[in-house]
């Protein structure tokens, strides 16, 4: 019986501990050999170029650019690898912004070693995967929830007007104003102006990256 040939893995993590502790989890199950483990994106691509890989696990925030920028420069370079997302950055942006540039799969580095394993096992079998994430959530846009008005004084907020400010310039009292803004915080579950402005300039860079 032929002997299965393993799939090869290049790593790029800006952690020394975490490439370490990949490199040894991944040759402790046998099933795939690691070529590589650098610390930059731009040390993955130039190894990309040179030495092939079957899948490619890399972190979100590399010292000189994000997952998201590997990822569009794997595609410009139009190079054949099936990447994997290993971060450890809260929320969904990540992995929404992951989603949308392609990548093959999704991990969390609280995840356990297992489920690391089983995605690099079903992204070289050639099926995505995201394990454990809530899809339709992940598609959604959090601004969705907010009326045709609230979009305005948020796209407001982030032009840097004051409440008296939207207060005049829309027309409407500056109660109203603080009113509608109690709403909108409470709709994005967000506690002031700048977490609701820095969600508004987040959700506009996505647009921007599809």
């Amino acid at each position: 019986m032929p002997k299965e040939i393993r799939r090869t893995i290049a790593i790029a993590d800006k952690n020394p501990v975490v490439r370490t502790g990949l490199v040894d989890i991944i040759a402790r199950d046998g099933r795939f050999m690691v070529t590589a483990a650098v610390s930059t994106g731009g040390a993955f691509l130039e190894l990309i170029e040179t030495q092939t890989a079957d899948i490619a696990i890399i972190g979100w925030a590399l010292p000189d650019m994000t997952g998201g920028d590997v990822l569009a420069e794997l595609k410009k370079r139009h190079v054949e690898v099936r990447t994997i997302v290993y971060t450890g950055e809260p929320g969904a942006d990540v992995l929404r912004r992951t989603i949308k540039a392609g990548a093959w799969g999704f991990m969390s580095k609280s995840d356990e070693p297992e489920v690391l394993l089983e995605t690099i096992s079903s992204v070289s079998h050639g099926r995505v995967s995201f394990p454990y994430v809530d899809m339709e959530a992940a598609s959604k846009d959090p601004l969705d929830v907010l009326t045709v008005r609230e979009r305005e004084l948020l796209a407001a907020l982030a032009d840097g007007w004051s409440n008296l400010q939207i207060a005049a310039r829309i027309g409407i009292s500056r109660n109203t104003v603080k009113y509608h803004l109690k709403n909108l915080y409470d709709k994005l579950n967000v506690n002031n102006r700048a977490m609701a402005v820095a969600l508004f300039m987040a959700q506009q860079t996505n647009r921007d990256l599809r």
